[in-house]
């Protein structure tokens, strides 16, 4: 087995569950810390800051700083920086997590004549936002999202996630969309540099195998699927992208590292 020396971790399903923190999650990354090997919380939730996310996992007893924590507006905004000119018009669907990125990166959100349409989840979506998103983006701008999940997983089950909304907004302008989160390989390539680690000695982790495992095949990491949350093992058996490894938990493969 690899001694990897960095670490792409999901949260939910993996670290945390609903309120509260898996067992285990926060003793493995106390040992990560203890032997330390790098590691960035990377999730495909765009609602959230950096700081909010620390702030929560902090709360349910997991150490975390702003800077552990790499989300998929993040992402979003740095893909932008590289492809669009400073200062351009972005008409964003989105929350709080992303516009703080995209003001932060220094583009102008704007209803008119945008270059840009970057759709991340959005709990207040209405058919006024669908048709503002509809018309920019048949008038030339270009569809980013922030990531493709159908459901988003909640305390009462499974939600729409944004994956529905960036559908929606891809049926009514017959536009496909440029996704930056996982399972693509733009957001891992953004976490492995602010990591410092290059991908054949990065380990991705994850409880999704459509999102974090297909992004370690799509991205060249090895990946280690735990089963405390959406894909099960019997699913992982006929699933075309096969994580390298399989977890009951984080805490099976810490014990797995320090046999």
């Amino acid at each position: 087995m690899t001694a990897y020396k960095g670490y792409l971790l999901d949260l939910d399903g993996t670290i945390f569950r609903g309120g509260e923190a898996i067992p285990g999650a926060a003793a493995f990354i106390s040992y990560l810390k203890e032997q330390g090997i790098p590691y960035l919380y990377l999730t495909n939730n765009s609602s959230a800051s950096q700081v909010h996310v620390a702030e929560r996992l902090c709360g349910m007893g997991i150490e975390a700083k702003p800077e552990d924590v790499y989300t998929s507006s993040m992402a979003a905004a740095t893909y932008l920086r590289e492809q669009a000119p400073a200062g351009a018009k972005v008409y964003m669907i989105g929350e709080a997590g992303l516009e703080e990125q995209l003001t932060e990166a220094g583009f102008i959100l704007s209803e008119e004549t945008p270059q840009y349409v970057v759709v991340g989840i959005d709990r207040a979506f209405t058919y006024e936002k669908l048709a503002i998103a509809t018309r920019a983006v048949r008038a030339g701008a270009v569809l980013l999202a922030t990531n493709a999940d159908a459901a988003l997983p909640t305390d009462k089950g499974l939600f729409p996630g944004n994956g529905s909304l960036v559908a929606a907004v891809s049926v009514a302008s017959a536009t496909a969309p440029i996704v930056i989160g996982k399972p693509q390989p733009i957001i891992v390539k953004y976490a492995l540099e602010r990591l410092g680690t290059c991908a054949e000695e990065t380990l991705i982790v994850g409880d999704n195998l459509y999102t974090d495992i297909e992004a370690g095949e799509s991205s060249g990491l090895d990946s280690l699927l735990v089963l405390t949350g959406y894909s099960t093992r019997e699913e992982a058996d006929r699933h075309p992208a096969r994580p390298t490894y399989i977890a009951k938990d984080l805490s099976e493969w810490q014990r797995t590292l320090i046999r």
